[in-house]
């Protein structure tokens, strides 16, 4: 009995990690909306339901194509020291110095939010409403990611310090105790990104460089912090859960000064305004006058499919839990 009860836990830990958390990448996408000027908030605030929900898809393709997992990562410190001169910025040159299976391999988050991008920007110019929305929920998770500083760190999860389940720590349990209730995640209005790849490497290398903190404070509060008081068991949906306590939770929030809701915060303001940089090099077209503004019955199996799929597949040979 107490084995099955272990495995069912586990199962259900599992099943509730997730990159930033289900209910982060949402609330990022949400809160992005109201960053973006009228001429946009015309399409972007009525379909804000759908931007929000679909804000996880990325994460449930993680679960069913392998070709996902790299979009969502980059193993930045493979490449040396900060600020890792010895990668290329740009896609081609990367390639030519290090290999395209190379760079698969350690991830590909920054290239992948330039293609995003690209592919938004294009959206916009063909006034494509229904691609236009796909399109920004999906961006909206890559930005997000690209923020987290365990995603630009081969130590992703604590595998190698023995801090096993930090990731989803620092990203799904934090936020969701705090950020409803304490945080202010209300930021000024979306900019236009002259150099979006500079934009990008530079939000990148923010989170490199966090890293390592992110370790060394948990790592600190765990040597210091009573060990029967750092996990509670709590109801989720009405399965009972091990979960980091809320003082412990609390002690690293407060060590880490706050670096989470900062870094959603600044996640926040990257996706509107690279939303808004997409609009505006389309033209600006009217959002009011769009094409395809149904979503087809294939879109509709699509996205029914997806969950399906979610729920039935085992986690990823890189999980974010």
């Amino acid at each position: 009995m107490k084995r099955t009860m272990c495995v069912l836990l586990l199962l259900c830990l599992a099943h509730n990690s997730y990159c930033w958390g289900f209910y982060a990448h949402r609330k990022i996408n949400e809160l992005a909306i109201f960053l973006l000027p009228p001429e946009m908030m015309v399409l972007y605030k009525p379909n804000s339901a759908f931007i929000s929900q679909h804000a996880v898809d990325p994460d449930k393709r993680r679960y069913i194509l392998p070709a996902e997992g790299p979009r969502h990562y980059i193993d930045i410190d493979y490449y040396g020291t900060w600020p890792y001169e010895a990668l290329p910025r740009n896609w081609d040159s990367a390639v030519k110095k290090y290999s395209q299976d190379t760079l698969l391999k350690y991830g590909i988050v920054p290239w992948w939010i330039q293609i995003n991008m690209h592919r938004l920007t294009q959206a916009f110019r063909e006034k494509d409403q229904a691609r236009i929305l796909k399109l920004s929920a999906d961006l909206g998770h890559y930005i997000g990611d690209a923020h987290v500083p365990l995603h630009v760190s081969s130590n992703h999860n604590g595998q190698h310090t023995g801090q096993h389940g930090i990731h989803g720590f620092w990203e799904s349990r934090i936020p969701e105790l705090f950020a409803e209730k304490e945080w202010n995640l209300w930021i000024g209005k979306a900019s236009y990104i002259e150099q979006p790849a500079n934009f990008i490497w530079s939000r990148i290398l923010e989170s490199a460089a966090a890293a390592d903190t992110v370790l060394r404070i948990e790592q600190a509060l765990n040597n210091e912090f009573p060990t029967d008081q750092k996990f509670a068991f709590e109801d989720r949906n009405g399965i009972i859960t091990r979960q980091y306590s809320a003082a412990y939770s609390r002690h690293y929030d407060q060590r880490l000064n706050k670096m989470v809701e900062r870094r959603m915060r600044q996640s926040i303001f990257a996706v509107a305004s690279c939303w808004y940089t997409a609009w505006v090099n389309a033209g600006q077209p009217d959002l009011r006058r769009l094409s395809n503004r149904q979503y087809t019955k294939a879109d509709e199996k699509e996205f029914e499919t997806l969950n399906l799929q979610w729920k039935s597949s085992a986690p990823p040979a890189r999980s974010c839990d």
